[in-house]
């Protein structure tokens, strides 16, 4: 195998040496997501690390939906993230499960439980709950901890069937109640719940809590490996005594924790992203400024970017919140190796060859990607009328202005050397045209007398020969770098010039055929010279009605 690249591949590679608890076996791992929103980038690290891992090691990797809390779980969310799964790379074959698959098996261990004097039937409400458990120094314990074994059992059964209200009785291990570790203080195992699971419909009104029926599913699936985020790593003692105290053949499976991802200038919390989508603070969830993976590949993140990112941030057992600069950088390098070199202007003002001959064009040919000769070129039409950026143009120009203005000479992009006669004013003397006219022996950008130039050069597209887009520019959704920092309402760090939309631009006439991009799959990436890097919206975008998002600008804030 290749070198150990972090903490986790070092514990697994311990597990797996001679004489230890993996010897001879295969390493298998698990992403557990709950069904309960879309995925995003913080998912992706995690995912990430669970199928890499496998695959680093020659094993396997189960998807399972942890599916026990139904009051926000949906079969949207899970055909979802299924998808983005896909997009990423990364497959499951046929080990695709359900935590509610395991709700009969994970009942009868409770029962196991109950019957090893290791479980009781509570009749604390979730504040006395709370008052009992204690305090470091303090604790605690319930009232009906001796409860009788069969007067447990009798009362969970008939919890089962439905006979008492919420609230009324949950079923908590008997553990420590003097223990450091809150956790372990005889947590809560199972509560009532009348309400309709998306695949068990009402069959069941008991539902097993995390900590209790996680540990059980990895079990019975034979995980090897229990990777998952640092806020776990106080439960794990918990975990460890579940898959101790039942009876599940084979294996017993190891928690491994590492940090979570932070980003700035976003928040990570399904809660508070599923929030902004109800209360129409954004379009929905995949709403390109936001940060699950539909609104990445909706704004034209690539798959191989973020999990680039994911390999850059590396694993680390201590938290940190990564630049979301990065995540830029990420894409910007790899659309730049890809993505086809077009001319698009967003704003656009009238350029006008007045001695170049009315009724008269000619193709040009330019490349389609300097950085890759296999991307081939492609022929772009000039003619006397163009279009080119309203701020490519100024009467009176400031120092070191290199663009056009009177008298100045400048580049257009492929094609000849223009020089700056006037321009054309309306009523109110805003520009509606800029005048030049073309050096004939410059075609291609080079003067034929060898002169130099000191304009910059400027992109253009031909004004008979274009086709019009709407563009939607995009920037961080929150102002605040911290927006889920302690004291804050996130809601009020949102950046309200997060999106400007441009209607009235001008792009290349080979654009009008561009693919439409298909559902769950990333678009084509374009780099609009000058501009930065676009993709077609993969919701609003159709044949005849050009919408392109701003995927990432030219410039690259990230210090490498």
């Amino acid at each position: 195998m290749e070198e150990t690249r972090n903490f986790i591949e070092g514990f697994v590679k311990e597990d797996l040496s001679e004489g230890q608890r993996c010897y001879g076996m295969q390493v298998h791992t698990r992403f557990p997501p709950e069904p309960n929103g879309y995925l995003h980038i913080g998912h992706c690290k995690a995912l990430t690390i669970d199928f890499s891992t496998a695959e680093r090691f020659g094993g396997i990797c189960n998807l399972r939906f942890d599916d026990t809390n139904p009051a926000k779980e949906d079969t949207e969310y899970v055909n979802a993230i299924q998808e983005d799964i896909h997009w990423l790379g990364f497959d499951w074959g046929d080990r695709l499960f359900y935590g509610s698959d395991y709700f009969e098996k994970t009942y009868e261990l409770a029962l196991e439980l109950i019957r090893k004097g290791l479980a009781y039937v509570c009749e604390l409400t979730p504040e006395q709950f709370r008052e009992y458990r204690g305090d470091t120094t303090h604790p605690a314990v319930s009232p009906w901890r001796d409860r009788p074994i069969e007067e447990s059992l009798d009362l969970f059964q008939r919890m089962r069937a439905g006979e008492f209200p919420e609230g009324k009785y949950t079923l908590r291990a008997k553990i420590d109640l003097a223990s450091g570790n809150f956790n372990m203080r005889d947590p809560v195992l199972y509560r009532i719940r009348y309400i309709e699971h998306h695949r068990q419909g009402t069959k069941w009104c008991i539902f097993p809590m995390y900590d209790f029926a996680h540990p059980i599913q990895d079990a019975l699936e034979g995980i090897t490996h229990s990777l998952c985020s640092l806020e776990y790593e106080a439960h794990r003692p918990l975990y460890d005594w579940v898959v101790s105290n039942v009876t599940i053949p084979g294996i017993k499976p190891r928690q491994i924790e590492f940090a979570r991802l932070g980003i700035n200038y976003t928040v990570m919390s399904k809660r508070k992203l599923r929030q902004l989508v109800e209360e129409g603070k954004v379009s929905g969830w995949d709403d390109p400024r936001m940060p699950t993976l539909c609104g990445l590949r909706r704004r034209g993140y690539t798959s191989a970017s973020i999990r680039e990112f994911c390999d850059r941030i590396g694993v680390s057992k201590v938290d940190s919140t990564v630049d979301w600069a990065l995540l830029e950088s990420c894409l910007r390098d790899d659309l730049n190796a890809h993505a086809k070199r077009v001319m698009a202007v967003l704003r656009p003002v009238k350029l006008t060859v007045t001695n170049y001959p009315e009724g008269q064009s000619e193709l040009l040919e330019v490349e389609n990607n300097p950085l890759d000769p296999e991307a081939g070129s492609r022929m772009v039409s000039f003619s006397r009328h163009l279009w080119i950026e309203a701020d490519d143009f100024t009467e009176v120009p400031a120092p070191k202005y290199k663009r056009l203005h009177p008298g100045f000479e400048v580049r257009l992009k492929g094609a000849y050397l223009v020089t700056c006669s006037g321009c054309v004013k309306d009523e109110n003397g805003n520009v509606t045209e800029v005048l030049c006219e073309y050096d004939p022996d410059s075609r291609g950008g080079d003067p034929a007398d060898g002169r130099k130039v000191k304009g910059a050069t400027i992109h253009w597209v031909d004004a008979d020969n274009c086709a019009d887009a709407e563009v939607r520019l995009y920037s961080y959704l929150f102002s605040d770098p911290e927006p889920d920092g302690p004291d804050k309402n996130f809601l009020d760090c949102l950046n309200p010039d997060s999106l400007e939309v441009l209607t009235g631009c001008k792009v290349e006439a080979c654009l009008a055929d561009a693919p439409m991009p298909e559902q769950g799959k990333s678009a084509d990436g374009y780099q609009f010279m000058r501009q930065g890097y676009f993709c077609l919206d993969n919701r609003d975008a159709a044949p005849g009605h050009l919408v392109f998002n701003r995927s990432v600008a030219l410039k690259d804030s990230f210090k490498k």
